[in-house]
């Protein structure tokens, strides 16, 4: 492993992929991966751990693994819980969209990171300078995200870790005239908010987009960061929903996410989006 990552992508196909992470090797399902792996079967078959999604939705995990353990990964300490899910408490995918934060935003400037997960990308809007608002509607995943905080001493305690409905926290913050210079977002195709209000992302989603549009901080050159991973958002779909929001701006930049595997390939994952300029 290169640069003291402890986690990688080893290979992926079959519809599933073959990770890394700090002690343990998983393997956890890549519906995307439609070819055959590039390594041999025996390297899979070494997993300590299988992540099956079984028909209904629901799945576990196989073999034995600790509740939690830490790994490093983009320049983080984390904190990785298996869930039942078959999530870790990452999107490796993102890596790019976090060292991207260092170069639309700095001291004094404000950033909303909604639908945050464990935070990642709120730590490291964080280390730029930047006063942090970080927004998800699960409460573990605050908690969580406040752990990973804490084995991280180099990011700044510049960050509000508020766990609401997204929609519903947005309506308050423009009530306030709160403003930010970065607003990140990524949303689910579905979900349910802190007191089970349901987000589905066709309907909510450009009502989204047009508010954050007014929590922008007027005057100054504005940055949006979208990334997805529901089915039927194309880019060019996503592009044409920010532009209706946004107008055309200084510069739009959209791109399909990826992961690098160890075999040279990439792995798809997801799509993103980068919105810069005035919208007065």
């Amino acid at each position: 492993m290169k640069n003291n990552e402890e986690y990688v992508l080893l290979d992926s196909g079959n519809m599933r992929k073959l990770e890394q992470v700090g002690p343990y090797r998983l393997v956890r399902p890549a519906l995307n991966a439609f070819w055959s792996p590039s390594l041999p079967e025996s390297e899979g078959n070494a997993a300590d751990s299988v992540y099956t999604r079984r028909n209904d939705g629901s799945g576990g995990w196989s073999g034995r693994l600790p509740e939690s353990w830490n790994a490093r990964y983009a320049g983080f300490l984390l904190k990785i819980k298996p869930t039942g899910f078959g999530h870790l408490g990452f999107f490796a995918e993102q890596i790019d969209n976090w060292n991207n934060f260092a170069n639309l935003i700095g001291p004094g400037m404000n950033a909303l990171n909604l639908f945050g997960y464990s935070g990642l990308g709120s730590m490291a809007m964080a280390r730029t300078g930047s006063r942090v608002c970080h927004l998800d509607a699960s409460p573990c995943m605050i908690e969580w995200g406040r752990e990973i905080q804490k084995l991280n001493p180099d990011v700044p305690d510049a960050i509000r870790w508020i766990s609401d409905d997204v929609r519903k926290f947005v309506k308050r913050e423009l009530r306030r005239g709160s403003a930010y210079d970065l607003i990140a977002l990524d949303p689910p195709t579905f979900g349910r908010g802190s007191k089970g209000e349901v987000w589905k992302i066709e309907t909510d989603l450009p009502a989204l987009l047009r508010d954050c549009r007014e929590l922008r901080h007027k005057g100054h050159r504005f940055n949006l960061v979208v990334s997805m991973h529901s089915p039927g958002f194309s880019i060019m779909v996503l592009e044409r929903m920010v532009r209706e929001a946004f107008g055309s701006g200084e510069s739009l930049e959209s791109r399909e996410m990826s992961i690098a595997e160890s075999t040279g390939h990439r792995l798809p994952a997801g799509i993103s989006l980068t919105w810069r300029g005035f919208c007065d």
